[in-house]
Protein backbone atom coordinates (compact mmCIF):
# COMPACT_ATOMS: atom_id res chain seq x y z
CA UNK A 1 0.00 0.00 0.00
CA UNK A 2 2.78 2.19 0.97
CA UNK A 3 4.37 1.99 -2.10
CA UNK A 4 1.33 2.44 -4.46
CA UNK A 5 1.04 5.76 -2.41
CA UNK A 6 4.70 6.48 -2.84
CA UNK A 7 4.46 6.22 -6.72
CA UNK A 8 1.46 8.12 -7.06
CA UNK A 9 3.23 10.61 -5.50
CA UNK A 10 5.65 10.79 -7.56
CA UNK A 11 3.85 10.29 -10.73
CA UNK A 12 1.38 13.55 -9.68
CA UNK A 13 4.70 15.27 -8.84
CA UNK A 14 6.56 14.51 -12.60
CA UNK A 15 3.35 15.06 -14.11
CA UNK A 16 2.94 18.77 -12.29
CA UNK A 17 6.21 19.32 -13.31
CA UNK A 18 6.39 18.37 -16.66
CA UNK A 19 3.20 20.64 -17.36
CA UNK A 20 5.00 23.58 -15.99
CA UNK A 21 8.09 23.30 -17.94
CA UNK A 22 6.93 25.31 -21.24
CA UNK A 23 5.96 28.29 -18.93
CA UNK A 24 9.10 31.06 -18.53
CA UNK A 25 8.32 33.23 -15.47
CA UNK A 26 8.86 37.02 -16.45
CA UNK A 27 11.78 39.19 -13.88
CA UNK A 28 10.56 39.59 -10.57
CA UNK A 29 11.02 43.61 -11.74
CA UNK A 30 8.45 43.19 -14.58
CA UNK A 31 6.42 41.24 -11.72
CA UNK A 32 6.26 43.71 -9.36
CA UNK A 33 5.72 46.59 -11.83
CA UNK A 34 2.66 45.25 -13.76
CA UNK A 35 1.18 44.83 -9.88
CA UNK A 36 1.34 48.26 -9.99
CA UNK A 37 -1.98 48.85 -12.36
CA UNK A 38 -0.97 51.62 -14.14
CA UNK A 39 -3.01 52.01 -17.18
CA UNK A 40 -1.42 53.28 -20.48
CA UNK A 41 -3.03 55.75 -22.71
CA UNK A 42 -1.88 54.56 -25.44
CA UNK A 43 -3.24 51.59 -25.17
CA UNK A 44 -5.73 49.15 -23.49
CA UNK A 45 -4.17 46.08 -20.96
CA UNK A 46 -5.52 43.14 -20.46
CA UNK A 47 -4.44 41.15 -17.75
CA UNK A 48 -5.09 37.27 -18.40
CA UNK A 49 -4.84 35.27 -14.79
CA UNK A 50 -5.71 31.70 -13.78
CA UNK A 51 -4.76 31.86 -9.51
CA UNK A 52 -6.11 27.75 -9.34
CA UNK A 53 -4.05 24.99 -8.62
CA UNK A 54 -6.78 22.55 -10.28
CA UNK A 55 -5.40 21.34 -13.52
CA UNK A 56 -1.94 21.76 -12.53
CA UNK A 57 -0.14 19.63 -14.77
CA UNK A 58 -1.86 21.31 -17.93
CA UNK A 59 -0.52 24.05 -19.78
CA UNK A 60 -3.21 26.25 -21.37
CA UNK A 61 -2.80 28.69 -24.19
CA UNK A 62 -3.99 32.21 -24.94
CA UNK A 63 -4.52 33.55 -28.12
CA UNK A 64 -5.70 36.64 -28.99
CA UNK A 65 -6.83 38.32 -32.94
CA UNK A 66 -5.55 34.37 -33.57
CA UNK A 67 -2.47 35.00 -32.20
CA UNK A 68 -0.36 32.49 -29.76
CA UNK A 69 -0.20 35.10 -26.36
CA UNK A 70 1.12 32.84 -23.98
CA UNK A 71 0.28 29.98 -22.37
CA UNK A 72 -0.55 29.74 -18.60
CA UNK A 73 0.30 27.59 -15.68
CA UNK A 74 -1.21 27.33 -12.50
CA UNK A 75 -1.05 30.38 -10.17
CA UNK A 76 0.27 32.39 -13.48
CA UNK A 77 -0.82 35.38 -15.07
CA UNK A 78 0.74 37.58 -18.24
CA UNK A 79 -0.48 41.18 -19.33
CA UNK A 80 -0.47 42.82 -22.63
CA UNK A 81 -1.20 46.09 -24.56
CA UNK A 82 -4.06 46.44 -27.39
CA UNK A 83 -4.96 49.15 -29.60
CA UNK A 84 -8.31 49.62 -28.49
CA UNK A 85 -10.88 48.18 -30.34
CA UNK A 86 -12.74 44.84 -31.08
CA UNK A 87 -10.86 41.95 -29.75
CA UNK A 88 -11.14 38.34 -29.78
CA UNK A 89 -9.66 36.37 -26.72
CA UNK A 90 -9.43 32.07 -26.90
CA UNK A 91 -8.51 29.86 -24.88
CA UNK A 92 -7.72 26.03 -25.41
CA UNK A 93 -7.94 25.65 -28.92
CA UNK A 94 -10.99 27.68 -29.34
CA UNK A 95 -12.97 26.04 -26.47
CA UNK A 96 -13.86 29.37 -24.91
CA UNK A 97 -13.85 32.43 -26.72
CA UNK A 98 -13.93 35.59 -25.24
CA UNK A 99 -15.03 38.85 -27.02
CA UNK A 100 -13.84 41.93 -25.46
CA UNK A 101 -14.60 45.83 -27.20
CA UNK A 102 -11.00 47.84 -25.51
CA UNK A 103 -11.08 51.53 -24.68
CA UNK A 104 -7.27 53.24 -24.36
CA UNK A 105 -6.29 54.06 -20.76
CA UNK A 106 -8.52 51.25 -19.50
CA UNK A 107 -7.12 48.12 -17.79
CA UNK A 108 -9.15 44.48 -18.46
CA UNK A 109 -9.01 41.14 -16.15
CA UNK A 110 -9.79 37.96 -17.71
CA UNK A 111 -10.11 35.01 -15.27
CA UNK A 112 -8.60 31.79 -16.57
CA UNK A 113 -10.88 28.97 -14.96
CA UNK A 114 -10.19 25.70 -15.04
CA UNK A 115 -12.54 23.07 -15.93
CA UNK A 116 -11.99 19.42 -15.40
CA UNK A 117 -13.66 17.05 -17.18
CA UNK A 118 -13.52 13.07 -16.79
CA UNK A 119 -10.09 12.59 -19.23
CA UNK A 120 -8.95 15.93 -19.92
CA UNK A 121 -8.93 20.00 -18.82
CA UNK A 122 -10.32 22.76 -20.14
CA UNK A 123 -11.29 26.70 -19.22
CA UNK A 124 -13.41 29.27 -19.24
CA UNK A 125 -12.53 33.51 -19.92
CA UNK A 126 -14.34 35.38 -18.14
CA UNK A 127 -14.03 39.32 -17.67
CA UNK A 128 -13.94 40.60 -13.63
CA UNK A 129 -13.83 43.50 -11.97
CA UNK A 130 -11.01 45.13 -11.03
CA UNK A 131 -11.37 44.23 -7.75
CA UNK A 132 -11.59 40.38 -8.71
CA UNK A 133 -9.28 40.91 -10.73
CA UNK A 134 -6.48 42.78 -9.17
CA UNK A 135 -6.70 39.99 -6.28
CA UNK A 136 -6.27 37.22 -8.73
CA UNK A 137 -3.33 38.86 -10.46
CA UNK A 138 -1.88 39.52 -6.67
CA UNK A 139 -1.97 35.55 -6.49
CA UNK A 140 -0.24 35.03 -9.26
CA UNK A 141 3.18 35.39 -10.67
CA UNK A 142 4.15 36.85 -14.20
CA UNK A 143 5.06 34.64 -17.12
CA UNK A 144 6.46 36.05 -20.68
CA UNK A 145 3.90 37.14 -22.90
CA UNK A 146 4.17 36.50 -26.95
CA UNK A 147 3.07 40.65 -27.24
Amino acid sequence: MLKQVVSSTVLVGALFFSGCASINKAPASMDAEAKQFKPNPSYSQVYVYRNETLGAALSMPVTVNGKLAGTTGPNSFFKFDLPAGEHTITSQDDESVLKISTKNNEIYYVWQEVKMGAFSGGSDLQIVDEAKGQSGVRECTMIQSNF
